[in-house]
């Protein structure tokens, strides 16, 4: 099962997290910096698989990769296979390169709900249910149009209201 996903900037900010299990946000505010240390001191010539140890539970792992200066971090038990996590770490950045042609920090900061989509329908409760990024990408269009068809109607909503009060 995956526990948690995080991207974290090379300067220790989070950028986004998800935890699959309750966790307390002290707890997960540590368990950022503590990971973010660990990856700042890892050597570029070594692996992208950390064992949990006494950085996480004896139980898990971890995995990351580096793409320019965002640390895509997964956090998952034993159940799971270390190199599909390090393929879902790809798919998810492919899937955002898609999204925003050219994945840069700004576009995290400001598209935060559509990260959360992507990941929604990659993964559901920890499980992964879809690893193919044109079926993704579908699905984040169609929920994007439904957004956008909510709030026109809203709107629409609204001004009705007004006119007729």
């Amino acid at each position: 099962m995956i526990r948690a996903i995080m991207v974290i900037n090379n300067q220790g900010k989070p950028r986004f997290a998800k935890f699959y299990n309750y966790t307390p946000m002290e707890q997960q505010q540590h368990l950022i910096r503590t990971i973010y240390s660990v990856l700042c001191l890892q050597p570029e010539n070594v692996s992208n698989f950390i064992e949990g140890g006494t950085l996480l539970s004896p139980d898990s792992r971890l995995v990351y990769k580096l793409y320019a200066t965002l640390y895509f971090v997964f956090v998952f038990d034993s159940s799971e296979n270390e190199l599909a996590m390090f393929d879902l770490i790809q798919v998810y950045v492919e899937t955002l390169e898609k999204c925003f042609s050219n994945v840069c920090e700004v576009d995290l900061v400001l598209n935060y709900n559509k990260m959360h989509t992507i990941l929604d329908e990659m993964i559901l409760g920890g499980q992964v249910v879809e690893t193919n990024s044109e079926t993704i990408m579908h699905a984040v269009e169609e929920i994007s149009k439904l957004e956008k068809v909510t709030a026109a109607t809203k709107l629409m909503s609204k001004s009705m209201s007004l006119l007729w009060g």
